[in-house]
């Protein structure tokens, strides 16, 4: 019996010990994530990193209108592989992964003056928010994150490669 209670014990200082420090961590982890699709893209960022929510797009059809107004370039966040498996059609491959590598070609071909659309997997991924906010680093200004992705306008019917 006495085994348990120190155990018990133990168990609880230490619980108390990792909420502490996680709380006190300008590091640490957000205790409670977003993991509700229908509210936006699933994320468990850490407590004080933001996403780009002001710029997300929720609707597929939201997503066609900017589309279909001939404005915005859309980019793939994904992986090389995965756009040349399906993409948007007319969307332009910069996968999130090797930004670094490719954002000199890209600034040749799009100014930063052009208005950008960012989208990846759906609403399970985060690799369009980071590149929105890998482009806005870079001087774009005009950036939306088409956060229903290639999925949700593939399911729609829509336009793809």
């Amino acid at each position: 019996m006495k085994t348990v209670k120190e155990i018990s014990i133990l168990v609880g200082l230490a619980s108390v010990l990792a909420f502490s420090v996680n709380f006190l961590s300008p590091a640490g982890i957000a205790l409670v994530g977003q993991w509700d699709t229908s509210r936006g893209v699933v994320t468990a960022r850490e407590k004080n990193d933001t996403a780009v929510d002001g710029m997300e797009i929720d609707s597929v059809d939201q997503a066609r209108k900017l589309y279909d107004s001939g404005e915005y370039t859309f980019v793939d966040a994904r992986s090389s592989e995965d756009y040349a498996d399906g993409h948007i059609k007319g969307a332009v491959s910069l996968p999130v992964g090797r930004f670094e590598e490719k954002i000199a070609v890209f600034l040749e071909h799009y100014s930063p003056a052009t208005p950008i659309v960012t989208y990846c997997s759906g609403r399970t991924c985060e690799d369009s928010h980071h590149l929105a906010e890998y482009l806005l680093a870079a001087g774009y200004e005009k950036i939306g994150v088409f956060i229903d992705g290639f999925p949700g306008w593939e399911a729609q019917g829509h336009p793809i490669e």
